[in-house]
């Protein structure tokens, strides 16, 4: 099921690394609607979507399924998967199966050089190191069938 919908996507494709953790995940599996479906999917075959409004031009992330700004119907689009840390947290306790192992772990904000801001994991780095205003690249972990979830590690470059 590594098929991405069939959907017109604009932009470069499987473009991002892929690191397939598909027989060793243990957290949740994000279960799929008509809209989430295009993005994890995508996000499985190396390609990180954001959302544009083909009538006012606006950015969004999370998926939905009408534009948040005017209402018409967004057209997805594949982003360069680089960004800027916003904001973020360190997990020091967590309280769900899987995630104790990772702690502490890092949940960031993220800017996305093409405009929407979408929460990430920041791995691949001391939780220490990680910064406000820190350049990072996009990466996607395989997860399960068809299903892959951005992580992000520093090292992102500006064009």
């Amino acid at each position: 099921m590594s098929q991405m919908a069939s959907q017109n996507i604009r932009g470069r494709q499987g473009t991002l690394e892929i690191v397939d953790v598909t027989d060793t995940w243990v957290k949740p599996v994000p279960d799929l609607d008509p809209v989430s479906a295009t993005y994890f999917r995508a996000a499985h075959d190396g390609t990180l979507l954001i959302q544009r409004c083909p009538s006012c031009g606006a950015t969004q992330h999370y998926p939905r399924h009408v534009c948040r700004t005017c209402a018409a119907i967004p057209e997805w689009e594949a982003a360069g998967g680089r960004g800027t840390i916003y904001t973020f947290t360190v997990v020091r306790q967590a309280g769900m199966r899987g995630f104790d192992a990772d702690a502490p772990y890092v949940i960031a904000l993220i800017d996305l050089d093409e405009g929407p801001r979408m929460m990430g994991n920041v791995t691949d780095c001391p939780v220490d190191e990680v910064h406000i205003g820190q350049r990072v690249q996009a990466y996607q972990l395989r997860i399960a069938d068809g299903i892959g979830l951005p992580q992000w590690r520093p090292g992102a470059t500006s064009d």
